[in-house]
């Protein structure tokens, strides 16, 4: 398994199988060293989110519908378009690997027109992207590779100038960031950030330390989530929606972290231990239909599960399929009230860009909100200063809405 084989194995199945690419990625790369790893993941991650502008490349230079091809030929191609279009690999390379990945599919039929096409791309792929514009939400959608619904959201809510950045900034490589794990003494190399006390900024994440629960992949704007949370020891404190742990096993004091499937709870359980979190007690079970116990806390985190609006960057087909979700997370703030003891607080976390799924399910709730813009002013929401919001074109780092809220 080559580099490319195994980006072409995660352009395949996330558009065939409709899978997830990171999980996809994890298989095809397994046995790749760690130069070849983050060539695929390079490769197959950039294809998928650019999947739209290069499906029109390849559909005027190659003048048939995507549509219209075996999925092995529509993968290679992407793939073979991607590089020429946005990585440095040489033109002849990109050429022959894709008509490669064709004749390996064993579809001999296909290679000459996958030949023709990727020679046509080779000449005329920059001029094309070049001339794309980006006057309109409908044209940047195209250029960027976003969903019409996506640009028309960002355009309407922040205006052109700060929906073109946000969707340029969700192109780029997310930041690589990891959190100390207190809980656990070690070295670990790396530039520690100035707002977030546990943040260390990487070159690449230490797979050793990874290994010993020294640290755990997270986001900025993830971690600030956590913190805003503010268990303390001797406290109780509900996580609702806790896989696959990163936030829960921030917190100090008794947690009980509910996670509503099987196999991400055992999941979470795992990270737990490996971080030496045994302050965690995972539960397997709905949020919204938890046991009667589970009542009295000190403080709830709600980190719903949402569109993701504010993670594109660093989950390439989470575009293709995202979508809001403010009724599951109205619902699940109802429960968080119904949990929390009387002067407790509420912590409202989502990872998306989304006004509906943010201070407008804040808003719906009925519950009183704390000032965090003064707490944190850095982060402050732009429009709501008693919110927070991680912007990846502002901040560089996730898409996070954060609100602490009491009943």
């Amino acid at each position: 398994m080559t580099a490319r084989q195994a980006a072409y194995e995660v352009v395949l199945r996330v558009f065939e199988d409709d899978a997830y690419a990171d999980r996809v990625l994890r298989s095809a790369a397994k046995n790749l060293d760690s130069r070849d790893h983050a060539l695929a993941q390079r490769l197959a991650f950039g294809t998928v989110q650019r999947m739209r502008t290069l499906d029109h490349a390849i559909e005027k230079l190659g003048k048939r519908p995507v549509r219209k091809l075996d999925p092995p030929v529509r993968a290679a191609l992407r793939l073979g378009a991607y590089q020429l279009g946005y990585s440095e690999v040489a033109q002849h390379a990109a050429v022959n690997e894709t008509v490669e990945l064709v004749r390996r599919a064993r579809l001999e039929r296909a290679v000459p027109f996958t030949n023709a096409v990727m020679r046509r791309l080779s000449e005329g792929i920059h001029g094309l992207l070049d001339a794309l514009l980006e006057d309109t939400p409908a044209a940047a959608a195209l250029k960027h590779s976003y969903p019409d619904w996506i640009a028309e959201l960002w355009w309407e809510k922040l205006g052109p100038e700060q929906a073109l950045a946000l969707m340029r900034a969700q192109n780029e490589p997310p930041e690589r960031v990891v959190r100390l794990n207190r809980r656990k003494s070690g070295q670990v190399e790396g530039r520690p950030d100035p707002d977030l006390p546990d943040a260390l900024h990487v070159e690449r994440i230490d797979e050793e330390a990874l290994r010993a629960g020294l640290i755990w992949p997270q986001s900025r704007g993830s971690q600030l989530a956590g913190l805003v949370v503010g268990a303390q020891p001797g406290e109780r404190t509900l996580d609702l929606c806790a896989a696959p742990g990163g936030k829960a096993t921030q917190l100090l004091g008794e947690v009980v972290a509910v996670e509503l499937h099987p196999g991400r709870a055992r999941e979470l359980q795992e990270n737990c231990r490996l971080l030496g979190a045994d302050n965690v007690t995972v539960v397997n079970a709905d949020a919204t239909k938890l046991p009667p116990e589970l009542t009295g806390f000190d403080r709830v985190l709600v980190d719903a599960p949402c569109s993701g609006l504010g993670v594109l960057a660093a989950r390439p087909d989470l575009r293709w399929r995202a979508r809001p979700l403010p009724e599951l997370q109205q619902e699940l703030l109802r429960v968080a009230a119904e949990r929390v003891k009387p002067g407790g607080t509420i912590v409202y976390s989502v990872c998306t860009m989304d006004p509906e799924e943010n201070e407008a399910v804040v808003n719906a709730s009925g519950l009183q909100t704390e000032q965090l813009g003064e707490e944190w002013p850095q982060f402050r929401h732009p429009n709501r200063p008693e919110f927070l919001l991680t912007q990846p074109h502002v901040h560089g780092t996730a898409g996070f809405f954060v609100a602490r809220l009491r009943t």
